[in-house]
């Protein structure tokens, strides 16, 4: 579905849909019919020390079309949704400019309703409040902070995984300063207009084979070395006792967490290697709930067709 608030300004194609559904070779082909550079929707992918385990496109991909956020940020920075929407519309700036076409492509929901509708009008950061409330987390645990927001807001309860912590935190944060749920903010939100004309597409398979695209992805990133990454990390972070890296949200994202927990004895190799598996079903799960519930994305089934080239036909007779 097309959405066209301003007819002056270049039409934005977006790739959307849950991990391991196929969007990085679809984009890579749609870009190079678009003239396109690929600016990434990922949560993950901005962090420059996590590759395998985010799956970030090969350097032959990034070397055949140019991608933006990608590694932009070291893993103990902190980087919120608001430095996303910044950076994310001076590359959209700095791809017009090129006289090139903007392709978003990820599975972040939350990235790119800040990219296309704007952070909605919230309150500004309580670092006191936030500090409190991480000195909580760390004492009674990251569930303890979620049934806290489920008795506040269970609509929002139900949008954010309890090991999401600082998405937990900002939404407790937000009802503190102002009495009102994230949620309420969010429903006012869903009303702005569009901040740039786009075309979004959503990728989807059945179910079963999502699942098993999922399980082989897993057990490729181990065999290329997950592992190794994971523990490189480690031994590299520990050398600075001012840092606990394991306190970072990025290394607590699907597959990392389960890793650490393994090489630091707490899980038996497949225990963590099965953990993963549920938690990546578990995290698409959740992508595709969030993308669902907007209705300007047109869905293609990637089932339906025979080749990659007959989607990219699809998208540009509706694009």
């Amino acid at each position: 579905m097309n959405s066209s608030p301003n007819i002056d300004s270049p039409l934005i194609i977006c790739i959307l849909g849950p991990t391991a559904v196929g969007k990085t070779s679809v984009a890579i082909k749609l870009a190079q019919v678009f003239n396109a550079e690929v600016l990434s929707v990922d949560s993950r992918q901005i962090y420059q020390q996590i590759s395998i385990g985010t799956a970030k496109p090969t350097k032959e991909e990034q070397e055949t079309i140019r991608h933006h956020l990608i590694d932009c940020v070291d893993i103990d920075q902190t980087f919120s949704v608001a430095d996303y929407q910044l950076l994310a519309d001076q590359a959209i700036n700095n791809i017009h400019n090129c006289q090139k076409r903007v392709l978003l492509v990820g599975g972040s929901g939350l990235y790119f309703r800040a990219i296309v509708d704007g952070l909605f009008d919230g309150p500004g950061a309580d670092w006191q409040i936030r500090a409190d409330l991480s000195q909580k987390a760390e004492r009674y645990g990251r569930d303890y902070l979620h049934r806290k927001l489920r008795r506040i807001d269970p609509i929002s309860a139900g949008r954010i995984h309890p090991n999401n912590l600082p998405r937990v935190i900002r939404a407790l944060e937000i009802y503190k300063l102002t009495g009102r749920p994230i949620s309420d903010f969010q429903r006012n939100w869903s009303q702005n207009q569009p901040r740039y004309n786009f075309s979004a597409f959503g990728l989807t398979m059945p179910r079963e084979q999502l699942y098993h695209r999922i399980e082989t992805r897993v057990n490729y990133m181990l065999e290329i070395g997950w592992i190794d990454e994971v523990k490189n990390l480690l031994e590299e972070y520990n050398s600075d006792a001012h840092i606990n890296l394991r306190a970072y949200p990025a290394v607590q994202s699907y597959g990392y967490k389960e890793i650490i927990d393994y090489l630091d004895q707490h899980l038996g190799l497949d225990q963590a290697i099965s953990q993963i598996k549920q938690r990546t079903r578990n995290y698409a799960k959740r992508q595709l709930t969030w993308f669902r519930k907007d209705s300007r994305i047109n869905w293609l089934d990637v089932s339906d067709f025979d080749s990659v080239d007959q989607i990219i036909e699809r998208m540009s007779a509706q694009a």
